[in-house]
């Protein structure tokens, strides 16, 4: 087992961006390595408290060592960002001051072959649970999800053009026998997409992102979650939400204009019947992308997209 290493992605421009303050009750909805966490808690000492979840088991006991130093203003739950409303009832906490969402995968969970994230190692088992006691993996979903539903996954997660080519392969393929290898859904790939297609950025990394998405149901219920959590901020708190694909960055975008809309009514309306009110405002019009720095320091946040908003 490899031991779990991680950098985090726009390190200083999320701790910049969720305007830290000693004492501040801060909750990181996705540890990984506690990179981000332990910035968090370093900068509101000395009572800043943090609330953090994960469902990688991995993940939880390295953050758990590195945030040692502030031990008994932390805890981290294994649990998925989606439950953050059971989490900070057994927390005890109502409202927060800050909140950050990272949606990368960890340089550990790529890097480690068992876990069958990457693409680049063919022998990888077609597991891709974030939490490795979760019953559905990659390999259920290749060998027994119809042709249909699966190229639908491809189009709609992967936004993969050859979606229904790559499907129809991998019904022909586990006819023959089961998929079992991630090289073996690769090949697949390869030989799904045109040659003329296949250059530039790596023909299967469009259908890996969409299988992986699959497996840990990444994208249900992600508008409903930045709303509600965004709901939880004190006046003046801070959301950060890290994406690193169009998909995810298209629903946070819409869940924030959807919170600073105001009054829906039509201009004839002499008085607002609606009711809405704007509750956030937007930080970052556009999202702020990798520094050129960090992008030769760390090729992984090439994808990456930081929005911020704040309570009002």
């Amino acid at each position: 087992m490899l031991e779990f290493s991680h950098k985090p992605v726009m390190l200083e421009e999320c701790m910049q961006g969720l305007a830290l303050k000693a004492g501040g009750v801060y909750f990181d909805g996705t540890v990984g390595g506690g990179g981000h966490s332990y910035e968090i808690l370093k900068r509101t000492a000395p009572n800043g408290r943090l609330i953090a979840t994960d469902l990688d088991d991995e993940a939880i006991q390295a953050a758990s060592a590195r945030l040692q130093p502030f031990e008994g203003r932390f805890t981290i739950y294994k649990s998925n960002y989606k439950e953050f409303e059971r989490v900070f009832s057994e927390a005890g906490v109502e409202k927060i001051d800050g909140a950050l969402l990272d949606f990368g995968i960890s340089s550990h969970q790529i890097d480690d072959e068992e876990r069958g994230f990457s693409y680049r190692m063919a022998s990888a088992p077609l597991d891709m649970r974030m939490d490795q006691t979760a019953p559905l993996t990659a390999e259920i979903v290749l060998n027994t999800y119809s042709e249909e539903r699966i190229a639908k996954i491809l189009k709609t997660y992967g936004e993969e053009t050859f979606a229904k080519q790559i499907a129809r392969n991998v019904v022909k393929a586990r006819a023959e026998k089961p998929l079992k290898t991630s090289g073996e859904f690769a090949e697949i790939i390869q030989k799904s997409i045109p040659a003329k297609f296949r250059y530039g950025a790596p023909c299967e990394r469009k259908s890996f992102q969409a299988l992986r998405v699959e497996v840990n149901g990444e994208l249900d219920g992600l508008y409903e979650l930045v709303i509600s959590l965004t709901r939880r901020l004190k006046k003046g708190g801070r959301i950060a939400i890290l994406t690193f694909q169009s998909l995810e960055d298209r629903i946070v975008k819409e869940a924030f204009r959807e919170l600073q809309s105001p009054c829906t009514c039509p201009p004839s309306f002499p008085v607002c019947v609606c009711g809405k009110k704007q509750e956030i405002e937007i930080i970052n019009r556009k999202p702020i992308t990798a520094s050129e720095e960090e992008l030769r320091e760390n090729s992984r946040s090439k994808c990456a997209k930081l929005r911020i908003a704040e309570k009002i």
